[in-house]
Formats: structure tokens, C-alpha cells, sequence
């Protein structure tokens, strides 16, 4: 989604409340959890139940409007989406800090693994988790 773009048409209806999570959305630059904006909701006075968090970060995600991936814990974290190329992502473990990279090479290296097992792939997930630079120098565990 970006600033420019046009709201999202969710559902049935665009309520106060599915607006007021996109918006956290436009606004953060990490992934973020269901409770994580939840939070910030909250923390902000904004009255958006838990569930219709996960209603809306589940219809974005069907919409290809956010980027979702799981955390090396299990956890499903969401954040918008800056480009509409293929992509995937380096995830920093402990400020959650995200770089998109070029899934070219992904895609290129999925193919020949593939192929080489007389697999035809239909899909594929590739994330990259471990600490990023500002993370590394603090001697963050």
C-alpha cells in the first residue's frame, strides 16, 4: 500500500475500525503481530477489538495489500507491503527491522533444487532471519 494509493475496499463494509488498523500498517516500517497493533490501538485510544485485527490483517493478506511471514517462534507477524514485485525478506530477531530483497535469485535457486529432485515446484517460502547491523554492533543476544 502506498501513501497515494487508495483505500482498500474490505468486506462489506470500510469501518472506522478497519481503517484505523490499516493505518498502523501505512505507518510502521517492521513486521508487527495481531497483538502488536492491537496495542498501538489501544495505546493510541483506539477502540478495535483483537479479533477484528485478526479479520482485517486476514483479508489484507488476501488482498496482497501486507506481507505476512512466521517468526522463527510460530508467531504470524504482518506489515504493508512496499512493492508489488515478488519479494522476500531479511528480518532482524530482535528489533524486527525488515529489508525486501529481489526474489530472483530465490526463485532461480528454488527451480534447480527442484528440478535436480524431479520435484515441479508450485511454491516456495524464503525468509531470512538473524540480527541486523545497528543489533550486531550493540551485542544484542
Amino acid at each position: 500500500m502506498t501513501p497515494t494509493a487508495p483505500k482498500p475496499r474490505i468486506g462489506q463494509r470500510n469501518t472506522r475500525q478497519r481503517a484505523a488498523v490499516i493505518e498502523i500498517l501505512e505507518g510502521q516500517t517492521t513486521f508487527a503481530s495481531a497483538q502488536d497493533i492491537h496495542a498501538r490501538l489501544t495505546r493510541e485510544g483506539k477502540k478495535v477489538g483483537l479479533t477484528t485485527v485478526y479479520r482485517t490483517l486476514q483479508e489484507l493478506n488476501e488482498l496482497g495489500m501486507i506481507d505476512t511471514l512466521q517468526d522463527d517462534g510460530g508467531e504470524m507477524l504482518y506489515r504493508s507491503c512496499s512493492t508489488d514485485d515478488h519479494h522476500h525478506h531479511l528480518v532482524c530477531t530482535n528489533c524486527r527491522r525488515t529489508v525486501e530483497i529481489d526474489g530472483g535469485p530465490v526463485e532461480e535457486w528454488a527451480d534447480e533444487i527442484a528440478s535436480r529432485y524431479g520435484f515441479t515446484r508450485t511454491g516456495h517460502t524464503a525468509e531470512i532471519f538473524g540480527l541486523c547491523a545497528d543489533c550486531s554492533a550493540s551485542g544484542t543476544p
